[in-house]
């Protein structure tokens, strides 16, 4: 038997403003449409930006639904609106944060879920090149990854399709 190690480092920011300007924007922009969410049963409202290589900027709301789980999270729709906005133009970045309606608070980054995260991935290892990750609340410290594969260390691709 033998042991393997899986681990990633990220980067830790103390607020929007000790950001590089332009992840900077792209959290604020995603910060700002997080609050045009339709979550009227979690009242957790996330959005999504994506910097696209093109310079535009794309972005996507979580949508719920009463016939749970039918509904969509904000990186998924921002992915979709992307890729039939701009078919083939790669994703940089991509800024996701979120707020809790019930609280009205969000202080600390969240991760996106394993659905997203395999979605994001998807479009990584499509476009082949890294999709850096800007996590942050409302407000609070801010995380960023390099690349989406550092999220999902042990993914699942096409490959093993074929």
């Amino acid at each position: 038997m033998k042991k393997e190690n899986a681990s990633f480092e990220y980067e830790v920011f103390d607020s929007v403003d000790s950001l590089p300007a332009a992840d900077g924007l792209l959290l604020e922009k995603a910060r700002a449409v997080a609050r045009k969410a339709y979550a009227p049963y979690s009242n957790f409202f996330v959005g999504a930006a994506l910097l696209l290589q093109n310079g535009q900027t794309v972005t996507g709301t979580n949508q719920e639904n009463a016939a749970s789980p039918a509904g969509l999270c904000a990186e998924r729709v921002a992915l979709s609106a992307g890729a039939s906005l701009y078919p083939g133009v790669p994703i940089l970045t991509i800024a996701i944060s979120y707020f809790n309606n019930k609280t009205n608070t969000s202080l600390s980054p969240l991760s996106p879920c394993g659905i997203c995260r395999q979605s994001l991935l998807e479009y990584e290892l499509r476009q082949q090149q890294p999709i850096r990750v800007v996590l942050g609340g409302m407000e609070g410290e801010i995380w960023v990854i390099n690349e989406v594969k550092m999220l999902l260390p042990l993914f699942f691709s096409g490959t093993a399709l074929m």
